[in-house]
């Protein structure tokens, strides 16, 4: 039997905001996924040093490291909505890896094999795609010199019929093997920096991640296992106030900011897993010594 870990879930821990969120998704980690689950927090390496006392403490309870990567002059101009796709790059020793946006809360039991397909990245079809006609998918599939793909779906909240394949990169489960073709990682990376330089895609900054994410499975010789939405439902927009839908077995909730998650009753939800799992329901108590309150 193997010694190599089959799952890394993994996020970005980055002061003032992420770090705070980021302890209470370890916390709903180590509350839903089996214990060999290994968990992993990724900072920017020139933000570490701003890094509170408490939430280093809350990942050292949790069993989790808190490790750097690298931002300095891997997108130019600076990119921050890819430091998911550099935090990806870094190596890990699990068969498998699932990024996960740090404003995502896991609320019910759940197993790897529930998200995991081999030779396969899972992921969800995004919310919406608003900022864009379809027509972009042309200049994105033509700088890399692929055929749009044939599959059509309808995207999650927002969709006048079904549209070419577009994923949500808010949770994204990966192999970390070579394929032949390279790391998938690499890959998307690579396929990211081709399109970045397409000057006519006005809107690649902020959505750089998204539109270069379908292409890159399939070049790095992958396909898509599109999740179902109970395992990365998305608040906000359309559903903003509304309650969890009680027709759905809702793993996992993609909440974007804390009145979304106070609206479908799970900011106390949050903070109780983090308690079970450190002993304080807020992590500056972790750290009297702290200056700031960051409760």
């Amino acid at each position: 039997m193997s010694d190599t870990p089959e799952l890394t879930i993994f996020f970005i821990v980055e002061p003032p905001d992420y770090e705070m969120m980021a302890c209470n998704l370890l916390a709903s980690i180590r509350k839903h996924f089996p214990a060999d689950v290994q968990a992993v927090g990724y900072c920017p390496e020139h933000r570490y040093s701003e890094l509170s006392t408490g939430v280093l403490k809350a990942h050292e309870l949790m069993g989790s490291e808190v490790r750097t990567f690298k931002t300095d002059g891997m997108f130019d101009p600076a990119y921050p909505h890819g430091n998911k796709i550099l935090a990806c790059l870094e190596p890990r020793d699990s068969t498998y890896s699932m990024f996960v946006d740090s404003d995502v809360l896991f609320l019910r039991d759940n197993q790897p094999s529930n998200i995991i397909k081999e030779g396969h990245v899972s992921c969800s079809m995004a919310a919406s795609m608003l900022w864009a006609e379809q027509s972009i998918w042309d200049d994105i599939y033509g700088a890399l010199d692929m055929d749009i793909p044939e599959e059509r779906y309808a995207l999650m909240r927002r969709s006048k019929g079904e549209v070419i394949p577009y994923f949500s990169s808010g949770l994204v489960v990966f192999p970390e093997n070579d394929t032949g073709k390279g790391r998938f990682p690499d890959v998307w990376y690579e396929t990211a920096q081709i399109v970045d330089k397409v000057e006519t895609l006005d809107r690649r900054r902020p959505y750089l991640d998204q539109m270069t994410l379908p292409a890159a499975i399939r070049r790095a010789g992958l396909n898509w296992n599109i999740l179902p939405e109970e395992q990365h439902f998305i608040l906000g927009g359309k559903l903003r106030g509304k309650s969890l839908p009680e027709d759905q077995d809702v793993y996992t909730i993609h909440y974007r900011n804390k009145q979304n998650l106070k609206d479908v009753g799970h900011l106390k939800t949050a903070r109780r897993y983090l308690q079970e799992a450190t002993g304080q329901r807020f992590v500056a108590r972790l750290a009297p010594q702290d200056e700031t309150d960051q409760e």
